[in-house]
């Protein structure tokens, strides 16, 4: 049974407004962060690594700078969690600062503040995954990504928001409350990657992580005028954890500000690693490589799916940004032409809800048989486990044959187009105290994801899918366009959005209007 549209704001034990923060959105004030420390904050990842590894600033001022903009931003948007003391901090800064002058770097990411998402395990820091029943729980070792970004030089100042247990496309839980849209603090900040999306986006990190089951690092990037990639599946391998090779539908990934950042975090994350068997051999460094190609989009076939002719509810005004953003590619060259796949669509919807229950059921059904701790998870999570153990394993064969057939019929596309085109949403940023939208264009939506169902298309096949910036409605919200490409094109994807980049669309220059000292949020 589908689990009913909501009828009401988010339940009163789940705080939406961190301590300090209010509907009325304070601005940042002139004391936040100093003139010199702004313009630390206003460094891509890669130009800041420069400086630190030349000497030009120091770690300890580069984590004060964060430190400060952490302390005037996040109170109003709440982005980062389970925050570490700030004089631990100065001294492992210090401690960087040490090495360097020694002659000894960690890596690109030495001494750069970084906060991961409260979903991946990480070493001597709470990883709550936004439920109660795993607050403060700290795990003794740290993710495979976790640790490559730590060996990589990267000090981590905590975690950032996610939903629970990272189900669903809005950002709160009853632990830590919810993470507000950097553009507009009245509005959500997508999911389940929102905390890492609004803390990129308000300059409180310089890149992030994230992951990607259902459109986790599309959606929140789409919201926050972000890059956000999910990787081929293999790319960025996954674990430890007690199952490494049935679930396939989540992966861990890169967002930034600027594709040259994404690709060397990318680079940073990706490569075969032996706990993970069916992770990607390829050498991780050439996701990285200098983007030389100024004509990388010329002559490149592109399919626009666009609502998957009509299937796919859509917000007024979504489609109209996406493909504003598509003709970017069009002035560059590139050919552009709407296309509607063989495949059903609805195939797809059902066989993405068996597996994915399938999944959820996996990892939460002890959990929900213990009644004392049922009772503590939210609807949707028990949801997914009671549709899930329902499920008989012809279920999930049968509904990896359609996710193969899928896969065939992506093969076909891609004999007649390069990349495949949909928007990263069906709606805007929607207002932050409504759990998700019950209603889209008039048309009810049956379950609490039915609203993101436009990225299944993407998880289910496996393929690398980035978000690119697509603008802005009239009404100052950001929205965001999908790239498909081929399985393990990842290197292509990157290279095609650098060549959209630097056509310089001037929606990429927005940043949020209120972030800006004196000025206030949008409404």
């Amino acid at each position: 049974m589908p689990i009913p549209p909501p009828s009401s704001p988010l339940p009163s034990d789940s705080p939406t407004s961190p301590p300090g923060a209010s509907s009325s959105a304070p601005s940042v004030g002139e004391g936040a962060t100093s003139p010199a420390q702004r313009e630390i904050l206003a460094l891509g990842a890669l130009a800041l690594s420069r400086a630190i590894h030349a000497r030009e600033l120091s770690c300890r001022e580069v984590m004060n700078a964060y430190l400060a903009q952490i302390d005037a931003a996040n109170p109003v948007v709440n982005a980062i969690v389970s925050r570490r003391d700030h004089e631990v901090l100065m001294e492992e800064a210090g401690e960087c600062d040490r090495e360097l002058a020694a002659g000894r770097s960690r890596g690109w990411l030495h001494g750069i503040p970084q906060a991961i998402k409260d979903l991946s395990a990480t070493r001597d820091l709470p990883t709550s995954m936004g439920s109660p029943l795993f607050k403060g729980q700290v795990p003794q070792q740290d993710g495979i990504m976790v640790r490559r970004m730590r060996e990589a030089g990267a000090i981590f100042v905590g975690k950032t928001n996610t939903p629970e247990f990272g189900l669903g496309s809005q950002t709160y839980n009853r632990v830590f409350g919810a993470t507000r849209n950097a553009f507009d603090p009245a509005l959500c900040a997508g999911g389940s990657s929102g905390g890492a999306a609004a803390a990129l986006a308000m300059r409180m990190l310089p890149v992030a992580d994230g992951s990607d089951m259902m459109g986790s690092l599309r959606n929140p990037a789409a919201y926050h005028n972000l890059f956000g990639m999910r990787p081929s599946f293999g790319r960025v391998p996954h674990g430890p954890g007690p199952d490494i090779f049935g679930h396939q539908l989540a992966t861990e990934g890169p967002m930034a500000r600027s594709v040259g950042d994404l690709a060397r975090l990318l680079a940073t994350q990706a490569g075969a690693h032996p706990r993970a068997p069916l992770s990607l051999a390829d050498d991780p460094e050439r996701l990285a490589d200098p983007f030389d190609d100024a004509d990388a989009a010329s002559g490149l076939r592109i399919g626009w799916l666009g609502d998957w002719q009509g299937y796919l509810a859509m917000e007024e005004g979504v489609l109209d940004v996406c493909q504003g953003a598509l003709s970017v590619f069009e002035r560059l060259g590139a050919r552009v032409e709407p296309v509607v796949p063989e495949m059903s669509p609805e195939r797809l919807w059902q066989s993405w809800l068996v597996l994915r229950q399938w999944a959820v059921a996996g990892s939460l059904s002890e959990v929900w048989a213990d009644d004392s701790r049922r009772c503590q998870l939210k609807p949707e999570a028990c949801w997914e486990v009671e549709q899930g153990m329902g499920r008989t394993a012809l279920d999930v064969h049968r509904a990896n044959v359609e996710r193969s057939a899928w896969y065939a019929c992506l093969l076909g596309l891609f004999e007649r187009f390069d990349a495949l085109a949909l928007p990263s949403a069906q709606v805007f940023a929607f207002d932050v105290d409504t759990p998700w939208p019950g209603q889209i264009a008039g048309r009810t939506m049956d379950t609490y994801h039915r609203w993101m169902e436009v990225v299944i298309a993407g998880s289910l096949s496996g393929c690398p899918v980035i978000n690119l910036p697509a603008g802005f409605n009239p009404r100052g919200q950001a929205m965001g366009v999908q790239l498909i490409a081929p399985h393990r094109r990842d290197r292509d994807l990157l290279r095609w959005a650098h060549a959209f980049e630097q056509a310089a669309p001037d929606w990429l220059e927005r940043e949020p209007e209120w972030r800006t000292p004196g000025a206030h949020p949008p409404r």
